[in-house]
This record gives structure tokens, sequence and C-alpha cells, in this order.
């Protein structure tokens, strides 16, 4: 296969003029006759047994054209590409120009380039980073959590329901004095005040003790899912059999030995405060991150090609399919369950596709101007990395990955841990000047 010829036609986008010599067309249009001639019948001869001659003459010179362009289109394209030395992000349309046995295959393959990329002032962004601090407050909203996944339901038979109280009750409603479907169940367990039910049943629960039948009066929202009870007055027929309250955990040195390492509350509490510190420690350097990335975007001055955002949604789709997939649900089911279809979930995903590709585009470039790249050491603690993630052997990941684009991610990372260094970061209440990293 040879390059005759590179033609920039437009922004991102060339047309390679292409060329397999006859030998080559030839030698393929052999080897697909090989094949394809097993089913072949040709009167005179047995099944099969046809000479290539004999075969193109009957069915045509052109009979085995197409199934050779088919099993040269890869290597077509491949070599075209490597020979071009273009960057080439998409493949674009492939036209046939001649074809024969003594022309061998002249075409065209239009494709589409990465964009060429500028950026500046990516040193010294301002960002500001939020404080970072843990109250008396925040300690004992974690240890309520907490006491809350320890309560227990008790039965309360000394008083009347209130709001916040379980109540089991059976029901049965009716518009019009006839009941109507969805209105009955038995043992139904409603948290009173909690808002499940329909505006105002709630609240004539309240109030009335176990044992007790009475009527609940409501009417229908004008906005209710069910057309027929849309603004309809309603009556529903009650029995409350029970009232259920959530029964906590006193906090004192025993809860704390039930629910973790410590024997104490005040060690329990300042573990608690390192924990919540460490976590939104975290979140505000993940917040700067964010805040540079977004500066970066910015920045990036690039004619990006409609194709690299819709391959990165194509990437995003597959790797969310693959995570259905996991859980055990194809993403066709999804679609049906989320009534979506595959283009509402491509134009979902195409704000962060393109933001992605922006991302990438621009901490390249950064890369590329600091001489940023990761070394050997580096390459291989990532392919580590990926082994013990995927429990897979190294060996086995070194022969998956693409190299070039392990090294690729690695050395983003760092542009990030770069531009993060050059950055001056706003610090409030620190009593400093904002200094960089």
């Amino acid at each position: 296969m040879n390059l005759k010829e590179t033609n920039h036609v437009e922004t991102n986008r060339y047309q390679l003029q292409l060329e397999v010599t006859p030998e080559e067309f030839n030698k393929t249009v052999d080897a697909v006759y090989k094949t394809e001639v097993k089913r072949m019948s040709i009167p005179g001869f047995r099944k099969g047994k046809a000479p290539r001659a004999f075969v193109e003459k009957y069915y045509g010179e052109q009979v085995f054209y197409e199934a050779a362009v088919d099993r040269l289109y890869r290597s077509i394209v491949m070599e075209g590409i490597e020979q071009s030395k273009l960057d080439v992000v998409s493949v674009g349309d492939f036209k046939i120009d001649e074809i024969g046995k003594e022309k061998g295959i002249q075409c065209t393959l239009t494709v589409v380039t990465k964009p060429e990329v500028a950026i500046e002032g990516y040193k010294g962004i301002e960002v500001h980073k939020e404080p970072v601090v843990v109250t008396e407050g925040d300690i004992d909203g974690e240890i309520q959590r907490v006491r809350e996944r320890n309560s227990r339901m008790v039965t309360v038979e000394d008083r009347t329901a209130q709001n916040g109280d379980i109540a089991v009750i059976d029901f049965d409603g009716y518009t019009g004095g006839k009941p109507f479907d969805g209105g009955k169940a038995e043992n139904y367990e409603l948290t009173l005040g909690a808002g499940q039910f329909i505006p105002g049943f709630e609240e004539q629960v309240v109030g009335h003790k176990p044992g007790e039948e009475f009527d609940v009066n409501v009417t229908f929202p004008e906005d209710y899912h069910a057309e027929e009870l849309k603004g309809q007055e309603a009556v529903f027929k009650i029995k409350l059999h029970e009232i259920k309250v959530k029964e906590l955990p006193e906090v004192d040195d025993e809860f704390v030995k039930d629910v973790s390492e410590f024997d104490t509350l005040e060690e329990y509490k300042k573990d608690i405060e390192k924990t919540l510190l460490e976590r939104r420690e975290k979140a505000a350097d993940a917040d700067v991150e964010n805040q540079l990335v977004d500066a970066v975007i910015e920045r990036v001055q690039a004619e990006i090609p409609d194709e690299m955002v819709e391959n990165e949604i194509d990437e995003i789709i597959n790797a969310f399919a693959q995570r259905l997939q996991s859980q055990g649900l194809k993403l066709e089911t999804y679609l049906q369950y989320t009534n979506m279809t595959t283009d509402d979930l491509r134009t979902q995903y195409k704000p962060q596709a393109d933001r992605q590709v922006k991302v990438r585009l621009g901490l390249e470039k950064i890369a590329q101007l600091e001489g940023i790249k990761p070394t050997e050491e580096e390459c291989e603690e990532e392919l580590k990395r990926l082994s013990e993630a995927y429990g897979m052997p190294l060996e086995n990941v070194k022969g998956l990955v693409n190299m070039e684009m392990v090294s690729a991610d690695l050395a983003n990372q760092k542009a990030v841990e770069f531009v993060r260094a050059n950055a001056v970061i706003h610090e409030p209440d620190s009593g400093e000047e904002p200094k960089g990293e």
C-alpha cells in the first residue's frame, strides 16, 4: 500500500490518495477466490473446483473485488494513516476511484486530525480554597447518624399517634361511594409527617389510638398521576393497628464500644473530628483542582472537530454500558425503563464529553510546552496499580493496555500538578498572603 498524496481540504480534515499495487490486489483477490469458490457451482465443474478464470468469466471479472476490498480495508487505512504522519482522531469517507487487475486499487480516504492547540496564562491562575472546619454540631450530627443506623423500632401503646411515628394501618378508599384501583391496603406502615400520602391524609391519622377505626377525608391534587382521580374528593376507611417509634441508643461509653474501636466518648469524638477534617480537606483540594481545570478549559484555543466530541460520547456510553452490565442490566433495558433513546443519552452526555476533550487537549499542550513526561518507573507503577485494581497479572495488563495512552494519561496528571504548583491559591481567613503551592 502506498500513500501517493496528502491534501489538506479544510481545518482538521485531510484527504489521503492511496494505492494498492496490482500485485497486492491480485494476491488478495486470489485468496478470496480460494475461500469463496468452495460455495460456488459452475456448469461443467464439480462444486468448488472451478478455476478462477472460469468463475470470473461466468460471474464477471469483479465477482471477488468487493470481498477483496473488505479484506484490505483495515490495512489500507492503518498504513495510510501511518505513512501520512498525521495525528488522526477519526476516519471519514472511503472512496474507490479505480479498481482492476491492471490498476490495483486507487482510493481516497478522508481523515480528521487532532486540532492545533494554543494555551496561555496557565501559570499563576488564581483560585479560592474553601475553609476546612469541623464544628461540635458536625460531630454531633455524625453521631446522630450512627444512632439512627443502630436504632430499633418499638411499639407504643399508651398514647395517640404523633408526627414522626410509624402508623400501621389498613385503609380502603372510595370516590363517589365507589372503591378505586390502588386505594386499598392492609398493615401498611405509614410514617406520619413524611408527606408520603395525599395532602391532609397523615394529619388526620395523628391523634388516634391503636384499635380505633375512623374516616379520613381528602381531595386528590389536580396534578395527581392518575387521571381519573385528579381533583376528586375521597374517603378512606382507616383502622389503626399499631404505633411504632424509633428508639435511639443513649450516647455514652457503652454505645461507643458497640459502634467503634474506642472505649470512651471523648476518643470517639476526636476520631470523628479527624475523619471529617480529612474528608473535607480532600473535598476542598478536589474543588481547587476543579477550579483549575475550568480555568485551563477557558484558556484552550482550538477548533475542535465534532468527531472528537462524538468519539468521547461513544467512550462515555460504552463505560456506562459496562457499569450497567456489571449490575446485570443491559443498556437497551435501561433505556426502556427510563423512556430514553440512544440519541437522548448522547445529548445528555455531550456537555461532559465536550469538557473532557477540552481538558485533555489543554493538558496535553501544557505537558508539551513544559516538557512534562512520566518516567519509566512511573509508567511501571501505573501498570502495577491497574494490575491490582483489576485483579489481573501484571504481564496480562502489559499485553492489553496501550502504553502510549498510559504515558499520555500520566503526563496529563503531571500537567495538572504543574498548574496547581504554579497557581495562586487564596485560603480565606488564613491570615497570610495568597501563595502558590
